[in-house]
């Protein structure tokens, strides 16, 4: 019996990786408009200059082609969707250390009293019970580096970079969250 390929608008971001680690260019490119948008808002989010965005954009999906056979998701229970920002997510910490090393630090991204963002919207949504009611009522620079350090995977230096905060207070910000969340979830 042959298999029949289902059209690329029809699999999981997923199943797209895994055909982009074969050459796949009609997966790719439907990766890219499934991710993009969502991609550069988020990047946005931590980013206000447009230039360091749009390169952000294009190294992450340029190394998305060339390392797709990397993810292992699949096997270890991690998203595709995951899997590509975090590598938008380095790549915008490399991006920020360049800038420091060459002029001035960062933009700050966006304000505290500004709209929310659509992935704290969704954390929202998708944390739900005590846990999303925790979230929720975090201060928002405390809600900022759990972000960074727990949902992306950043480390301590990492988060710094792209907050443009001092090692030591990403630290502190990070132990008041753990300890907010602590008192709210007992």
């Amino acid at each position: 019996m042959r298999s029949v390929r289902k059209a690329p608008g029809e699999l999981d971001e997923e199943r797209l990786v895994q055909l982009v680690a074969t050459g796949d260019r009609a997966a790719f490119e439907e990766l890219y408009r499934r991710t993009a948008p969502w991609m550069a808002v988020r990047l946005r989010r931590r980013c206000a200059d447009e230039q360091i965005v749009a390169e952000v954009m294009q190294e992450t999906y340029l190394a998305v082609w060339r390392a797709a056979g990397a993810f292992a998701g699949a096997s270890v229970g991690g998203t595709a969707v995951g899997w590509l920002w975090t590598i938008a997510a380095r790549r915008l910490v490399d991006a920020f250390r360049r800038r420091a090393h060459h002029a001035e630090p960062p933009p700050a991204a966006a304000l505290a009293d500004a709209a929310p963002a659509a992935e704290d919207e969704a954390l929202a949504v998708t944390v739900g019970g005590d846990v999303g009611d925790a979230l929720r009522h975090l201060a928002p620079e405390l809600r900022q580096v759990l972000q960074a350090m727990v949902l992306d995977g950043l480390s301590v230096r990492e988060t710094a970079l792209l907050l443009g905060l001092p090692e030591g207070t990403v630290k502190t910000r990070a132990r008041r969250a753990r300890i907010a969340m602590r008192r709210a979830l007992t």
